[in-house]
């Protein structure tokens, strides 16, 4: 197994995030600082036969693979910081370890994904694969036709072009609109680049996680739980992750 993704699976964060630790030297492989191409050697139960340390401490097992969904209201943090009170990670449980797969910002709400497995984490966040997530959103004022069209082709700002889209009409004065980049605050700055102010924005799908199915709908804001098999056996085939 790779360093990266075996890191990932112990929950010490996303593969992107276990990548930085390797970069900056933290990562320690049987007493000498760890590349990125270094293997790890496991036995038939899956445990690493390496003494691997991150900052001096043992990393002895991986953690058992864990998947929550959380329905996030205005007003929580996504970002992990222990300081802030609305953080995220004062509502996650202490076990198993769980991290945001990507962010919604502080002023939006809806689904987000929790897990320690990095290989998820990847597949869904790295760019290259292009999966989509479904939101919401309602405008200060009623829109156009030609709006639904704009944001759809793309929409400049500042020195970004952001990719076609899917947008659908839902009322005078909201849209759904499904994303397969994942750019900061991206249907803010689309919409705001057209002269219209965001005031609801609710993320209601991750790929096959969809709020309004019946066995997500029942999660109020705020609220958090694990997947079932089949919610992430669904997902992970779309992925193509066995």
């Amino acid at each position: 197994m790779r360093l990266a993704k075996y890191l990932a699976q112990c929950g010490i964060g996303s593969r992107r995030e276990t990548c930085r630790l390797v970069e900056a030297g933290r990562i320690t492989l049987n007493g000498h600082i760890a590349r990125h191409t270094d293997p790890i050697h496991l036995d038939e139960s899956l445990n690493c036969l390496d003494n691997i340390e991150l900052d001096g401490a043992p990393i002895t097992k991986a953690e058992t693979l864990a998947y929550w969904i959380f329905n996030k209201a205005v007003g929580t943090d996504c970002r992990l910081l222990e300081q802030d009170q609305t953080s995220l990670i004062h509502l996650l449980p202490k076990v198993p370890r769980l991290y945001p797969v990507g962010r919604l910002d502080k002023d939006s709400r809806g689904l987000l994904l929790l897990t320690n497995d990095g290989e998820l984490t990847h597949k869904l966040m790295h760019p290259s694969f292009s999966h989509s997530k479904t939101y919401h959103v309602r405008l200060d004022r009623s829109f156009t036709d030609d709006f639904v069209e704009q944001m759809a082709s793309g929409v400049r700002y500042k020195d970004l072009q952001t990719l076609p889209c899917h947008v659908q009409r839902l009322s005078s004065d909201s849209f759904e609109i499904v994303l397969t980049q994942g750019l900061n605050r991206q249907i803010r700055r689309m919409s705001k680049a057209l002269g219209y102010r965001v005031i609801d924005l609710e993320r209601i799908a991750i790929m096959t996680l969809n709020l309004r199915e019946l066995a997500l709908g029942e999660l109020q804001e705020g609220q958090m739980r694990p997947l079932t098999e089949s919610e992430v056996a669904e997902l992970k085939a779309v992925l193509a992750i066995k």
